[in-house]
Parts: structure tokens; sequence; C-alpha cells
């Protein structure tokens, strides 16, 4: 049974001893109704056929392409993945990780700013071979909305951005140094 031998997968990486996210790599779909796939190999079949893309393949590629979809397709064990600028995976941590930072409430940077959090610390960030989830289409939030149509609030989300860097670069020192250099070169 699929799910016992995930739990067991899930179980040999021995969490409790280690400090992990384990990230479970998104798809979407622009159809309203879908019938969810049952594996693996079934998702992988209809992100073939074009009724799944990769999450935001078409707006926002580089949120989660450190995933490296092309290594999750043919993987049958977990695989360590790096940080890379603006990776924002959905991940399953243990209760005692860091938690969001409150500055960013509604839309921008709070999945960004945790991975980051989360790689200072040195969390290993390891990708789910066989688990997935798949984004439905929604109405955009009333956030999203502010976001685009407001200057006043791009404005606010970059001072709280350079607050943030700062703050992590008296918890890190030189350690968050790539963070705030891989801001700069964007």
């Amino acid at each position: 049974h699929p799910s016992y031998r995930h739990r067991n997968s899930i179980q040999q990486l021995e969490l409790p001893q280690r400090k992990a996210a384990l990230i479970v790599p998104a798809f979407e779909t622009l159809h309203y109704r879908l019938t969810f796939p049952k594996s693996k190999a079934e998702l992988l079949s209809m992100l073939d056929m074009g009724s799944l893309y990769t999450f935001r393949y078409h707006v926002w590629p580089k949120g989660h392409a450190p995933t490296d979809y092309a290594k999750w397709r043919t993987a049958t064990v977990p695989y360590r993945v790096s940080w890379q600028p603006d990776f924002e995976p959905y991940v399953v941590v243990r209760r005692d990780c860091p938690k969001y930072d409150q500055r960013f409430v509604g839309f921008g940077w709070n999945k960004v700013s945790h991975i980051m959090e989360l790689d200072a610390q040195e969390y290993e960030l390891l990708v789910l071979p066989n688990a997935f989830m798949i984004h439905m289409p929604h109405a955009p939030s009333f956030d999203i909305s502010k976001f685009r149509l407001s200057a006043g609030y791009r404005g606010c989300l970059q001072t709280l951005r350079e607050e943030f860097h700062q703050d992590l670069s008296r918890r890190y020192g030189a350690a968050a140094l790539k963070y705030l250099t891989a801001e700069r070169s964007l």
C-alpha cells in the first residue's frame, strides 16, 4: 500500500534527530473540476497530457524551480535541494521550527522569508519523492490585488524585506550575507 510505504520512508529519515524541512512538490490545474490523481504515476501522466503544470510555472517559476521537478519524476527516495532566491516551497516541519515572521502578513514574502530562516538555521531541504499537492484555481485574494494596485503596499513590503535582511545579519552574521547578495543580484 503506497501510503504505508510513504510513512515508512518518512520514518527512515529519523526526523526527531535532524533538522529537516520536507518539501511537498506543488502542481496546479487551470480546471475547476479535477479528478485528483491516486498515484505519482497518474500525476505524471496528467502532467504530460497538459492537464496539470508545475506550480506557478506560467507566472513565477523560480518560486518552486529548486524543487527540481525533473529529478522528482524518477526519484524513489527523498533528495536534498539547495536554497535559491525566492524559493517558496510548501514544507512539512516539526513544531519546534522557526515560526513565520509576522511582518509578512497578507501577500508577499511570507513563505520566502520562512524558507530563508530555515536555511540560515541549517535545515536540510528534502523533497519527498512520492508526495504531491495540487493548487486549484480560485479568485485572487484581496491582498494580492492590493499588492498589484498599490505602490504604497509594494514600498512597505520592500522596507520589511530590508529589515528582515538586517535581522538575519544580526542573528546569523556572515552566513546571512548570501541572502542579501542573492537579492541584490536579481
